[in-house]
This record gives structure tokens, sequence and C-alpha cells, in this order.
């Protein structure tokens, strides 16, 4: 029986196995309650974040969280060729309702599959069915009876030369039918109209029946404008796009070397590429450090703005960049995250946008050290070996370890007493380096050897430096090879003839 950490204390289970994860994504998330308070509201009520904390503290989590929380999408973005102007194709936005009555037309369109006792028999015996001496139905195959011994296709054989065939077979040589006729047209009358319906023999015993509708909704489909779906029904809602290009997060028309010629190159709308703005359509878009998108900051602004954003070719020297496609939907919830020291660098519109249509929060680094809040911390350990699937489950007694270790974070990071850490990323990897050690012993669970273990060795490069040379400095000297210390301008001076321009 698993065990809710919202209710129970570390001295209430045996190891992690036996605590309950919560389905909830936002009930995963670790000594936030008071923002996750604001972020169900955002979810409910479509509002925009701006997330500000350092880094490893839940921010990528709570975006995630949202986007389950979230409806489903109810509408597809198609581009679709246009004839008289190929280089401004057309949009087509279609409901999910609409699609789903596409997909019945489609079904209807494919035609009912009946047994041939259920269609006319003059119908059944042109395709072979029924024989028309004993009136037994057979395989279509069987030119013989296997009722009555007659030949089922003789009366056809009899009047092919003269009469034709008034359901829709036409005379086409004088020799014997050997095989029957694989479709048969005729009419029927439908609430007092006359309508064409073919008849198809299908899947060896069965029989299609494509009446006026089946026949036109073909018709449309072959007569359908060429598009193409770039945001279909069926997508994730939750876009990640820190670190994008701006082809990646604004879309793009790719390259044709033919340049889009009708017969040798690709059409125009077939080149179109969404971007991260397009595809959170109804759903989340994160970007995490905002401001590393400094110039396409702007970009996002409009595209909350307006609602919609035109695709474009974004390469001048690129065949894709005469096309464009305007009022493509990007209707999305804007989720930010930044840390303190770079607030300063986000677009100022940016951020009113945000305060005018959502929240700013400040995330905590230190929750108290509570007998509850212990308990979450046992709940993360949980969350954070299921996540890694490779490692085993701890022990109680390893965890109230982590759970120090919590506290020493809290105490020499955020200079905080009586707290725990919210750091919970770095503390992650503690968990993982313990796993891994208990995995090499073939132990069934993290003890707390392994987690003493990853205490003393899971350390940040900074404090191994600090370890070893006592000092940044004299590291930095040490860290000279033989030949950058031969042409060093003066003892213990790295080259500066070096090229570190990419720093």
């Amino acid at each position: 029986m698993y065990i809710n950490m919202k209710k129970e204390f570390l001295r209430d289970f045996e190891s992690t196995a036996d605590i309950q994860i919560p389905q909830d994504p936002m009930e995963r998330v670790i000594g936030h309650d008071d923002i996750i308070k604001y972020v169900k509201i955002a979810a409910k009520q479509r509002r925009n974040l701006l997330l500000v904390g350092p880094p490893g503290i839940g921010k990528s989590l709570i975006a995630q969280a949202i986007s389950v929380h979230l409806a489903e999408p109810q509408e597809e973005i198609t581009v679709v060729h246009n004839p008289e102007r190929p280089e401004r194709p057309f949009v087509e936005i279609k409901s999910r309702k609409e699609i789903k009555s596409e997909i019945d037309d489609l079904k209807r369109a494919e035609g009912d599959l009946v047994s041939p006792q259920e269609v006319p028999e003059l119908v059944a015996e042109r395709l072979g069915f029924r024989c028309p001496n004993c009136e037994s139905y057979t395989s279509a195959y069987q030119s013989i009876c296997p009722q009555c011994g007659a030949d089922k296709y003789s009366h056809m054989n009899a009047r092919r030369k003269n009469l034709g065939d008034l359901l829709g077979m036409f005379e086409m040589n004088n020799g014997p039918v050997n095989i029957p006729q694989d479709r048969v047209t005729t009419t029927r009358m439908n609430q007092g109209r006359e309508e064409v319906v073919i008849y198809e023999r299908s899947e060896g015993d069965k029989i299609k029946i494509l009446d006026q509708h089946a026949l036109e909704k073909r018709r449309e489909m072959v007569e359908e404008k060429p598009k193409n779906i770039i945001v279909p029904l069926e997508r994730k809602s939750f876009i990640q796009a820190t670190g994008a290009s701006e082809t990646e997060l604004l879309g793009d028309v790719r390259h044709d070397p033919y340049g889009g010629h009708p017969d040798l190159g690709t059409q125009p709308y077939e080149r179109v590429v969404p971007g991260a703005v397009h595809e959170a359509h109804e759903g989340v878009l994160f970007i995490d450090e905002i401001v590393h998108l400094a110039p396409l900051q702007r970009y996002i602004l409009s595209a909350m703005q307006d609602k919609v954003f035109p695709i474009v070719g974004r390469n001048p020297q690129s065949a894709g960049s005469s096309v464009k496609v305007e009022d493509v939907p990007c209707d999305f919830i804007f989720v930010a995250a930044c840390n303190i020291r770079d607030i300063q660098y986000i677009l100022p519109p940016l951020r009113s946008r945000i305060q005018g249509e959502g929240y700013e929060m400040l995330m905590r680094t230190t929750m108290p050290d509570t007998g509850e809040n212990q308990a979450k911390m046992a709940q993360f350990v949980a969350q954070e070996i299921e996540m890694d699937g490779k490692i085993p489950h701890a022990t109680r007694s390893a965890v109230e370890i982590i759970v120090g270790e919590a506290k020493k974070r809290a105490r020499i990071i955020d200079d905080q007493n009586d707290a725990l850490t919210l750091r919970l990323r770095d503390l992650g990897g503690l968990v993982r380096m313990a796993g891994d050690m208990a995995v090499m012993d073939g132990s069934h669970f993290i003890e707390d050897k392994h987690i003493n273990f990853a205490v003393k060795n899971a350390i940040s490069i900074e404090d191994q430096i600090l370890e070893r040379y006592q000092s940044f400095e004299q590291a930095m000297d040490n860290d000279l090879s033989s030949s950058q210390r031969m042409h060093s301008t003066r003892k213990g001076t790295p080259n500066d003839h070096v090229d570190r321009s990419y720093l």
C-alpha cells in the first residue's frame, strides 16, 4: 500500500518504494505551495507567467504542469495552396468538431459493407452471388452452382449481345462470361428522389454500396485543394523554446533549388514550417533564460498581442524568402523564466504584457524544516528515483541523510537555519550518484553508505578546485602546460596571444 506523504512523516515508510507519487504534476512540485495556487489560476484562466529564481528549483516542472491542466487542443492549422498566387498560401483553421464530421464523411465515402442477401436480387446475380435457377447464394467465383449444378452466368451470356446491361454492364466482347462483373451501377429512390447507386464486390463475400453522398464525397476528395497540415489536432500542449533560433521560434519556408517551379520544384505551401509560437497554439510556450533570446523578445510580444503571427522565409538568399503566410494562429500561454540578475534585460513591453495578463512570481530557495516538509523531501527522492528508472529505491535511513544534506545546503548556500533547500536539481544529482553506487554494489536499495559516498563526491567543480588548490588563482597557475609556460610573457600568466574570442 502506497503512503501519501502529504499526510504522513518519515517514520511511516520503510523505503521510497512505499511512497505514493501524485498523478498531478503540480502536486509533484516541492516547496512552492503559495506559487502553485497562482499557477492553477493561470492554467484555468489562461494567464501568462514570469518565474524568477536560480536554476534547479522547479521552474520547468511548473511550466509543464500547466499544460497538463489545459483542455485538449480544438483547432488544426493547415496551409492551403493558392493557385492564383502560390507564394501567398492560405491558412485554413478547422475545429475538432469539423474534423470529426469530415472523418465521418470519409467513412461514408468508403461505402457500407453488406451481405449479398441485402442487395436487390438482380444485383446479386450480376455480381455472381445468386443463382438465377435455384435462387441460392454461393461464392461469386463458382460459375457452376453447387446446389443445382446450373451455370450461374448463362443468362448473362445469353443477353449480353443484344440487350446490354440495364444495371450498368455494357457489352464488352462476344465471348462467354467466366467470372462475374466487379461492379453494378443502377438507381434507386431515396426520399422521393432518384439517385445513382454503385454496388461493388468487396472482401470476397461482401458487397460495398456507394450511394450518392459517398460518390459526391469521393469527387470532392479528388478535387480538394492541396494542403500542408503544420499544426495537427493531436499534438503536445507544452512547447519549450529555450535557446531556439529565429527560425525555430517563428517558423520558416524551406529553400527549393528549383524556385517552386510547378513541374520540377516543390510548391511554396509544402515548404512552410511552423515555429514554436505556432506549435504552442492553445498550449504553453515555455522559454527558460528568456534574456538569451534578447533580439527575439519583440517577436514574442507581437505574437502575444495579436494571437497570430505570419510565417515567412527568413533567409534572403533562399527561394522561400518570397513566400509569406499571413495570420497563422498562435494563441498560447507564455511562461518565461530567468534569474534575479537578468530581470533588467527583459524587454519592458514584454514584462508589461505579462504583468497585465498574468503574474510575476519570485520562487523560494528554501522551505521551513518541519515534519511535513521532510516528508515532502522524501517524496522528492521517490520521484527522482522513478524518473530516472535505472536506480533502486532508497531506505528510510538513507532518505534521512538526504534530509540532513538539504538542511546543510540551506544553511551554507542561502544562510537559512532550520530550513531545507529547494535547489533540488543538485540534490537529485546526489540521489543518482548514490543510486549508481548501489547498482554497482548489486544492492537492492540505496543505503546509508551510498548516500554518504555521494555527499562526499557529488560536489561542484568549483568546490573540487578549492579543495585541491585552495584558490582559483593557484588552480589557474598550476593548470598551464609546459608549452604555455614557455610562451607566457611572465611567470604564472597564461598565453596572451591565445584566441579567446569564443568566450
